[in-house]
């Protein structure tokens, strides 16, 4: 027997004894088992010195044994989570194939890949998972503070650039593609997730302006050692039931509420004034919505997916900044018709030019904005839900059902209780709100671009990180915000005085 061909065996010996007992092996076990012959004949080309063959045989045991029926039914049948695992362990071990590697630590990358596709296919024959699967947070930190630890040295060798890679690297590539700073954001806390954010955002305004090697390293060293304890943190967390609940709850209410508000209130009107037949263009303007909601989120998934990284960043950033413009609008019409006679006014005047014309594109396409502006990102913030949850799927479709229940109820209510209740608080609160929330995308948009090296991060000493505020410690965020604000001020009193003014002339002119 040649060398080649002893070492062959001997590396599918080792994968065989890392997975679980061959006996009596389902469908889905059986098709594991010839994935983990090609990722053993991978693994046997790396220590023969051929990389390139290697990750192609990685690829092939993916797209040729993975994708496919495999990756459906572990993405129907288990989760999506799991799905998502399974891909990034995958893209996990091409990237350290050619990141100089030592055998056994890339013989203990492709035995974490195979345990994962061996539980998995047990699962998917019925039998009993021996071990939870989740993503190893701990593994992904210390990959990333191996890289850090790499930008320090590198800067010490005064390779800026070199370094800024590598921090680019460990924030884009693992971060953030795995999911870390999300994870971070919702089951640790988003202060966490910012002050990390912010950290990788210091350090690099630091290597650009040169600053010396041991501030640079000092603030690489906090880093790696937030990085650390978060993953310890995130290993040691079980899903909750309730909280996975509570999380689709929230999404469905948050994000359905002004849409219901806007539409009920038109409905309302209709039929207070005798319109009840103009009622179903409104439906239908709602309806159309939400089936362009579904479109315009998998054009955004599309986008996302092909630019990825830094270009993500900088297309999130752009979009809040372009919904400040759209928010502070709103907001300032929601003023102006905080008086019963403006508001009153405003809508009558547009159902009846609606109704007069006989023309039901007008209700139907009100209704259509109100639902499209939501729709897409509702369906986004699931995604990313069914992405991050691997035990408790069901509990997210219950939290959507019911908090679609609750969205009915509102709209009953609403429909029922909106003539009847005084509109000028009840304008002047939403329009309160809006306000507030473009000021909550401005940090937020800046915050993004900031992620993406378009806007640096100057530190500002003695503010906190509010992520539900969009509140965050740097100049570049805080004056615009501040500035927003005091523009803000003074368009309210503004609004006030010209709807009272509008009010008084209306009731001289009645008298």
């Amino acid at each position: 027997m040649s060398e080649k061909s002893t070492l062959f065996i001997l590396t599918f010996a080792v994968f065989t004894a890392a997975s679980p007992v061959f006996a009596e092996a389902g469908p889905w076990e059986e098709a594991e088992r010839e994935m983990r012959l090609v990722l053993s004949e991978a693994y046997y080309r790396f220590v023969a010195g051929d990389v390139h063959g290697a990750v192609d045989l990685v690829n092939e045991a993916y797209t040729e044994r993975y994708l496919g029926d495999f990756e459906k039914n572990v993405r129907s049948i288990i989760s999506p989570a799991r799905a998502e695992n399974i891909d990034d362990w995958f893209n996990y071990v091409k990237a350290s194939l050619t990141a100089g590697k030592s055998q056994s630590e890339m013989r203990e990358d492709f035995n974490q890949l195979n345990h994962l596709l061996s539980v998995t296919a047990r699962r998917l024959d019925g039998k009993e998972e021996p071990v939870a699967s989740g993503r190893n947070w701990k593994k992904i930190s210390d990959e990333m503070g191996a890289l850090l630890k790499e930008a320090a040295s590198l800067y010490a060798a005064s390779d800026g650039a070199g370094a800024k890679g590598k921090v680019d690297a460990a924030y884009f590539q693992f971060y953030e593609k795995t999911g870390f700073e999300r994870v971070t954001l919702s089951r640790i806390s988003g202060a966490r997730a910012a002050k990390v954010e912010y950290q990788f955002s210091f350090i690099k305004r630091a290597i650009n302006e040169k600053a010396p090697p041991q501030e640079v390293k000092a603030g690489l060293d906090d880093l790696a050692a937030w990085l650390s304890e978060d993953a310890e943190q995130l290993d040691g967390r079980k899903e909750s039931a309730v909280v996975v609940f509570l999380e689709a709850l929230l999404i469905i209410v948050r994000e359905g509420f002004e849409a219901i508000l806007i539409v009920g209130a038109i409905i309302a009107y209709l039929l207070k004034s005798g319109n009840k037949k103009r009622v179903r263009p409104v439906y239908w303007g709602s309806l159309a919505a939400l089936a362009m909601s579904v479109v315009m989120a998998w054009v955004l998934n599309q986008i996302t997916s092909v630019s990825g990284g830094r270009n993500q960043e900088i297309i999130e950033g752009s979009v809040m900044l372009l919904a400040v413009a759209v928010l502070f609008y709103v907001s300032n019409w929601m003023v102006s018709k905080s008086e019963a006679e403006a508001w009153a006014s405003y809508i009558e005047g547009k159902a009846q030019a609606a109704i007069t014309k006989g023309s039901m594109f007008s209700l139907a396409f009100a209704a259509f904005l109100a639902v499209f502006r939501e729709g897409a990102e509702t369906i986004l913030f699931y995604q990313a839900l069914l992405a991050g949850v691997e035990t408790y799927t069901s509990m997210i479709w219950l939290g959507l059902g019911l908090g679609s229940v609750a969205l009915v109820v509102i709209y009953i209510l609403i429909r029922a209780l909106s003539v009847k209740l005084p509109l000028k608080p009840f304008f002047l609160g939403t329009g309160a709100l809006l306000f507030l929330m473009s000021v909550t995308f401005t940090g937020n948009g800046i915050k993004e671009l900031q992620e993406g090296n378009v806007i640096p991060a100057t530190p500002l000493p003695g503010i906190p990180s509010v992520d539900i505020l969009g509140l965050y410690p740097t100049m570049e965020t805080f004056i615009p915000q501040a500035a927003l604000l005091a523009v803000t001020a003074a368009t309210f009193v503004i609004q006030l005085k010209r709807a009272k003014n509008a009010a008084r002339k209306a009731a001289e002119k009645s008298a």
